[in-house]
């Protein structure tokens, strides 16, 4: 087995834009992400606003904390998965099923784990 991080990125103000049924159409397909990747799944979540964060960067060698993402950007990361399955190809063929890949906004990114 092997573990992935699943990483949903897209524009938050096309997903605040989206209606009560486009989000429980979206609730409904990742319910069946979930089931498709049964016990291989270890965590899922969806993240606060981009604007809740605090990014860390380095001033004279020291910490320095700013509100809000790290960059200026319309794509931000909205949530994740820590799945834990065979192989490569079997994380981008679940990931595949996410709904966010069905927007032009959003982005699905499948990134290897290594081991402890």
């Amino acid at each position: 087995m092997a573990e992935f991080l699943i990483l949903i990125y897209g524009d938050e103000q096309q997903w605040d834009a989206e209606t009560e049924a486009d989000n429980r159409e979206k609730d409904a397909a990742h319910r069946a992400f979930v089931a498709a990747v049964g016990p291989g799944l270890r965590e899922g979540r969806q993240l606060a606003a981009s604007s809740a964060a605090t990014t860390l960067r380095a001033r004279g060698g020291k910490p320095w904390a700013t509100d809000g993402p790290f960059t200026e950007s319309k794509e931000v990361l909205g949530g994740f998965y820590f799945i834990d399955v065979a192989d490569r190809a079997e994380a981008v063929r679940l990931a595949s099923m996410l709904p966010e890949l069905t927007k032009p906004y959003c982005a699905v990114e499948v990134l290897p784990v290594h081991a402890p």
